[in-house]
């Protein structure tokens, strides 16, 4: 699924216009995205967890000619996926 077919089921699944969804899916993405950049986390019960985690800087290989080269440390977002959200989709 992509963002417009998410966008078209959000908004028949809630009754609002397509305008209306997008507007605040990229609201909640806005949201999501600077409080990341900010070291926060959000939670979501029973769906899930938005966070951040911390790559330690390490020493790697181009893969073009097999040089050792470093690779600075970064932060990459993270998602952990609540209870609830996993029994929905191993419910059988």
């Amino acid at each position: 699924m992509n963002k417009a077919e998410l966008i078209t089921a959000m908004a028949s699944k809630a009754d609002l216009s397509k305008k209306d969804v997008e507007i605040a899916l990229k609201a909640f993405i806005d949201v999501v995205s600077d409080e990341l950049k900010n070291g926060e986390k959000i939670q979501l019960v029973g769906f899930g967890t938005f966070d951040t985690s911390e790559r330690a800087a390490r020493e790697g290989r181009n893969p073009q000619t097999g040089e050792p080269m470093k690779i600075a440390a970064s932060k990459a977002p993270r998602f952990k996926a609540g209870k609830a959200l996993k029994d929905i989709i191993n419910a059988r």
